[in-house]
């Protein structure tokens, strides 16, 4: 009987208080918030107090709540656990004596539990306690939870003996069936797959699948046996808790990126299906007639370039659908890449431009002889970023498109008629010698070097008078070959020029004077038509 009074004694000093509270609650509000704390009894979590009442922290209200559970604990065994609403807040019993308090600044908002919500999960979490204590103290169940954690020790052994035995069989397996089959994977002599490199590969897979399949049954055996015994209850819990809560995250992750994924898909097939479809058209665009700037040079690069931008707008449509896409990783690791493109990729961008620049404009073509600044040769390959020449000497030359657009190129096969490549060489003669003379020697030269076409005929032209010799250019067509006997045409043609030139007895050093000569260098009538130098019929 004096119990229950001063219990309503207490529930009356109570009232008071929480009529006097509702004005203090302002004031209390403008003061910084104490850290919240955990009431945890025998390794369990039974409330958690964010708010400071009547001046007592969360931290102080934890530890006053946990020695009268304890208290309590140590007085009786069966202990009956309630909550009293008193006006907003709620009073939760144990024995019939007050432990905490859940007031309304106690409710987690992340949970959106309200407050009585809150008041009866503690509770509930109390009577767990109080259930758990009593089976602590109770020996027969002792007992029984050691059986069960014996027992579930031996499965946990036998499932590993059983482990390693499977794998084992199976790497004996493994290696008899490779032996077996090894023969017949053989095209002709060579061994078509090397067998000791798989099976070192599935080794390690296996040897993988083995310690995560250990892992996994070493995981679910301390869960059971940690949830047998009522003091590493909660640990086993937390421990089972997990795997399920992270199966269950990776199974909705899953099933959530599966509708993204089927769209990303779908959009995959559509650029697939473009893409082909415009191959098709552009083939048959460049049919002659059709349009004047793609043709077969052009077709390949305007193909690569058209299916580039299908699948780049592809990317650009599934990339909101594809899994992760909106996470900060994702995120981070795209502006990351675009950084990169835009800070290292400038040089690589305008050598594509200039290789397109080239392509189009048919600057370069296969074949053909050229001069790129100081570098002559044939174009062997011309690519989006460099062009590769060979040169007379067996040379191989890789010069960077940009390089070829900021330069002069003389190209040497554009003007000839049919296949080949042009073919020059300049001399200086003295005004003492006739130039008819000059050019019928060139022209013999010319007609002696195997290699140089007679039709077109070669031609001479004189490209300068200067103070003390006219300058005379040969110019010939070769016949189409690799590009290594042009160095050789070139040197055949230079020996027969000196050959000719000895034998009709011309000097091919170039005058220069200091002053005037005693004779005038002028060739006489008489001497215009020297030999080789034909005159002509109708004169």
């Amino acid at each position: 009987m004096r119990s229950r009074v001063s219990a309503w004694s207490f529930l009356t000093l109570l009232t008071v208080f929480f009529s006097l509270s509702a004005g203090a609650e302002s004031t209390l509000d403008t003061q910084p918030a104490d850290p919240p704390a955990n009431l945890n009894v025998a390794n369990r979590t039974v409330m958690v107090f964010r708010a400071t009442l009547l001046g007592e922290t969360p931290a102080l209200r934890a530890q006053r709540a946990n020695a009268v559970i304890d208290e309590a604990l140590q007085n009786a065994d069966s202990l009956q656990v309630s909550i009293d609403p008193i006006q907003n807040s709620y009073m939760v019993l144990m024995g019939g004596r007050r432990v905490f308090f859940v007031s309304p600044r106690d409710v987690d908002p992340v949970q959106g539990l309200s407050v009585q919500e809150t008041a009866e999960k503690a509770a509930g979490n109390l009577r767990l306690v109080v259930a758990e204590v009593s089976e602590g103290r109770d020996l027969q169940m002792i007992l029984r939870a050691l059986l069960a954690a014996a027992v579930a020790t031996l499965c946990y052994v036998v499932l590993l003996w059983v482990v390693s035995f499977i794998r084992r069989k199976l790497s004996s397996r493994l290696l008899e069936l490779m032996r077996r089959h090894s023969r017949t994977l053989r095209v002709g002599p060579v061994p078509l797959l090397d067998t000791n490199f798989i099976y070192t590969l599935i080794r390690r897979l296996m040897w993988l699948v083995r310690w995560l399949v250990v892992g996994l049954l070493s995981y679910e055996w301390l869960g059971f046996v940690l949830s047998r015994f009522p003091y590493t209850r909660p640990w086993g819990e937390r421990l089972n808790n997990y795997l399920f809560d992270t199966l269950r995250y990776l199974f909705e992750a899953v099933i959530g990126a599966i509708p993204g994924l089927g769209l990303a898909v779908i959009i995959f097939f559509i650029a697939r299906g473009a893409s082909a479809f415009s191959r098709r058209v552009i083939k048959r665009m460049a049919s002659p007639g059709t349009l004047s700037w793609l043709n077969e040079e052009t077709l390949q690069p305007t193909t690569r370039l058209t299916s580039l931008a299908i699948w780049l707008f592809a990317l650009a449509m599934a990339y909101p659908y594809l899994p992760g896409a909106g996470t900060e990783a994702f995120k981070g690791l795209s502006v990351l890449v675009g950084l990169m493109i835009s800070l290292g990729a400038s040089s690589v961008v305008g050598q594509a431009a200039a290789g397109l620049i080239l392509t189009y404009t048919r600057t370069l073509r296969p074949g053909e002889f050229v001069k790129i600044g100081e570098h002559e040769g044939t174009v062997t390959e011309l690519g989006m970023f460099t062009t590769r020449i060979r040169t007379g000497l067996g040379e191989v030359l890789t010069i960077p498109n940009s390089m070829i657009t900021g330069t002069v190129t003389k190209n040497y096969s554009r003007t000839v008629q049919g296949e080949g490549y042009v073919v020059d060489t300049t001399v200086t003669i003295g005004y003492d010698t006739p130039w008819r003379q000059v050019e019928a020697m060139l022209l013999e030269a010319a007609k002696r070097t195997n290699g140089v076409l007679m039709d077109p005929a070669p031609r001479v032209f004189q490209t300068a008078l200067s103070d003390f010799y006219p300058e005379y250019r040969l110019v010939a067509q070769a016949i189409p070959a690799e590009p290594r006997p042009r160095a050789v045409l070139l040197s055949m043609l230079h020996a027969n020029i000196q050959d000719v030139f000895n034998e009709y007895g011309v000097q091919i050093m170039s005058p220069h004077y200091l002053g005037d000569p005693n004779d005038e260098k002028w060739v006489p009538r008489d001497k215009w038509f020297q030999a080789p130098a034909q005159e002509p019929k109708d004169s």
